[in-house]
């Protein structure tokens, strides 16, 4: 069985990073089938649940209130909402919704307070229930985890030296201490990055260090490749080469093991073929609906006939078991 490290040097992962396309891709696929459910994907719903206006100036995002991209702001939707969509994504097949807020940081008021009954609505169905809501406190990640939040997505976006670049209203040092709040809450960590911004293989590898390096890998790492939006700083960004998609995968596997790779956005570009080779490679968790927050996604319908033709299958929720006191021990498969 591979060994979990957290000890990972520059060089060790750049070496794998730059390791033969072929090679690469068969020392992670072995790697991923060390797990005797390899060709189960963790399918997830992800919805705005408060949309635009955000105040970070994050160069990719069509939801910061400083670029003009067409995206209405929307004030917080009404948990009834919440919960028929959550109802539609469990019926489509999704074990998980994620539920994202354009906030900078979570604040303690009314909004947060529907945020915690959304949580609690979404838990009673036997779903599991992700958030991304900006910062949070050691407090309110004790509020989620109370209410039943089964993980909190908070990505790094990119290495701590490429950081400033892309966002300059929060630091990196803010993005870690977020991810220490909800470990101490013994709430799952769903962290990862973008690829396409502009970024170096470098700058890859660095994140992909800063991540394998944290006294315990996140439990999801979603590896985006950049959705290009009019009105953003990045808009003329070239699409990302499925190779580089497939060879950030295979290495965050290497990296992290018993981690949750996640094939999130730019899937909508990709072909069945490409996608196959980037679940070859590590990938076992998706984002289905037709919206990933604002950025379109393949539906519910074309993603099961893709997991049907590739011989994959749905992975149930709570697999590891629900989040508590021991979510330490627990690993995802």
């Amino acid at each position: 069985m591979t060994e979990v490290r957290h000890n990972w040097t520059t060089e060790e992962i750049s070496e794998i990073y730059y390791s033969p396309l072929l090679d690469l891709v068969y020392r992670a696929a072995t790697i991923h089938r060390e797990n005797k459910d390899y060709a189960e994907v963790q399918i997830s719903s992800l919805i705005s649940i408060k949309t635009g206006g955000c105040p970070e100036d994050c160069a990719y995002c069509p939801q910061a209130a400083r670029y003009n991209t067409g995206v209405d702001v929307h004030a917080m939707m009404p948990k009834e909402v919440v919960v028929a969509a959550a109802q539609k994504a469990k019926a489509g097949g999704a074990s998980r919704l994620c539920m994202g807020a354009a906030w900078r940081e979570v604040r303690d008021n009314r909004d947060f307070d529907k945020v915690i009954d959304m949580v609690k609505a979404v838990n009673e169905m036997e779903m599991e229930v992700c958030c991304t809501l900006g910062m949070l406190t050691e407090s309110q990640a004790q509020r989620l985890a109370d209410a039943g939040l089964y993980a909190y997505n908070h990505n790094l976006d990119t290495s701590e030296e490429d950081y400033k670049r892309i966002i300059t209203t929060r630091s990196y040092d803010e993005r870690l201490q977020t991810l220490e709040h909800v470990r101490k809450a013994h709430i799952t960590v769903c962290s990862g990055g973008i690829i396409g911004l502009g970024e170096t293989d470098a700058d890859r590898i660095s994140m992909l260090k800063t991540l394998s390096n944290l006294p315990q890998h996140p439990e999801s790492v979603p590896i985006n490749a950049l959705v290009p939006v009019k009105g953003t700083p990045l808009a003329d960004q070239p699409r990302v080469s499925i190779w580089d998609m497939v060879r950030m995968i295979a290495t965050t596997k290497i990296v992290m093991p018993k981690s949750v790779v996640r094939l999130s956005a730019g899937r909508t570009e990709m072909s069945t073929v490409e996608q196959a080779f980037c679940f070859m490679a590590g990938a076992n968790s998706i984002f289905a609906g037709e919206k990933l927050l604002t950025t379109p996604n393949p539906s519910f319908s074309d993603d099961m006939a893709m997991l049907e033709l590739l011989g994959l299958k749905p992975r149930e929720a709570f697999k590891n078991g629900r989040p508590g006191k021991k979510l330490e021990e627990v690993v995802a498969s």
